[in-house]
């Protein structure tokens, strides 16, 4: 048995404070563009199969129950004491929480409460860029602006978190843009932009990039799958290979997200360079029960130190159930085959774990 007592989630968001109906409730559950198939639900998906199996019983019903059933105790219960129930049933003791979504999510502080857990912000550099944007009148006043808010948002964040990958693709120009280049980019864009405008800027996006690099905090970036809209054919994460050589010997941990389908692309760049680290994140969640396999490809290839654990979640307190049991169902497959293979010995299997799971997390965020 391998047993991982702490968890701690270094990438996910906050959960909805409203009560959800079925079809609301799907929508957040499937990351996807308009309805499911002709007489299928979104439940028909590996994560839909995942929160039938482990969320019911944290709620008093049995193991795959139907949505309505489910949907119906979850009502019957409310929106917090359910969303406890479930957080509190992840087993998962720290969370990193990027606060860069929209809509009405709790923060970390009241995530952390509600799963009786440690909880520290991550701040999306999109977004704080974009708030400097709305409150900024000259490309001066924004670029100045700008390096102060990075600055100050440094001093009380985990991390950085860049969707640059979503919003334009992988495949940047490595190295950092030049001052009259990056006042050109901001004049553009200012001039263009409406309030609340998304930046996808490819020169601000490196701007951006670089000036968080210079922080020394953590720098997550999102590769692989996404949400609706994202060209997957530009989210390999080997596309960042120049950027990551670039970054090489500055001091700063680059953490690529999810990677899935290119997992083992993220996990040989974690191999190859130090300053690289992998999480395991949507990969698991997206690929339910043969979410092992998954977890076995990228071990195949990564340094163990070097793999972090992640749910991914956000909306759905389900998810941070999910990602959680499903990571430690996956640990306890693959490390547990290869101990009773021969392979491994139990203690280093359970060495191994502990970091996966927490320890690693702990060491590149300094959580103590």
């Amino acid at each position: 048995m391998i047993e991982t007592p702490s968890l701690v989630d270094q990438y996910c968001h906050g959960v909805l404070r409203t009560e959800l109906g079925l079809g609301t409730f799907e929508a957040r559950l499937a990351r996807t563009e308009g309805p499911p198939a002709p007489g299928t639900t979104l439940f028909d998906t590996q994560t839909g199969f995942a929160v039938r199996r482990w969320c019911p019983p944290l709620l008093g019903l049995e193991p795959h129950c139907t949505p309505a059933r489910y949907l119906a105790r979850r009502r019957e219960l409310g929106v917090l004491e359910s969303g406890r129930r479930l957080l509190r049933g992840s087993g998962i003791t720290t969370y990193l929480v990027d606060t860069g979504l929209p809509g009405d999510l709790t923060r970390p502080g009241e995530l952390g409460a509600a799963g009786a857990a440690d909880a520290h912000e991550i701040v999306r550099l999109e977004l704080l860029a974009e708030q400097v944007a709305d409150t900024s009148g000259t490309v001066e006043a924004f670029l100045a602006n700008l390096a102060e808010a990075v600055h100050s948002a440094a001093a009380g964040a985990v991390a950085f978190t860049s969707v640059a990958g979503v919003r334009h693709g992988l495949a940047l120009a490595p190295e950092p843009p030049g001052p009259g280049e990056v006042r050109g980019a901001a004049g553009r864009w200012l001039a263009a932009r409406r309030v609340g405008g998304e930046l996808r800027d490819p020169v601000l996006l490196r701007h951006l990039l670089w000036i968080a690099v210079a922080s020394g905090l953590p720098l997550q970036l999102h590769a692989g799958v996404g949400g609706p809209g994202l060209r997957i054919d530009r989210s390999d994460p080997a596309l960042l290979t120049d950027f990551v050589r670039a970054t090489a010997g500055l001091g700063t941990d680059l953490i690529l997200l999810h990677g899935y389908p290119y997992h083992r692309q993220a996990a040989h760049l974690a191999a190859v360079f130090p300053h690289v680290h992998t999480d395991s994140g949507a990969a698991l969640v997206r690929t339910g029960a043969r979410a092992a396999t998954v977890l076995a490809e990228i071990l195949e290839v990564a340094p163990f130190g070097k793999v972090l654990f992640s749910s991914g979640a956000q909306a759905l307190p389900e998810l941070h159930v999910v990602g959680a049991r499903l990571f430690r169902e996956a640990l306890g497959r693959v490390l547990g085959g290869w101990v009773a293979e021969g392979a491994w010995s139990l203690t280093d299997a359970q060495r191994v774990a502990g970091m996966v799971a927490a320890g690693n997390a702990r060491r590149v965020y300094g959580l103590g």
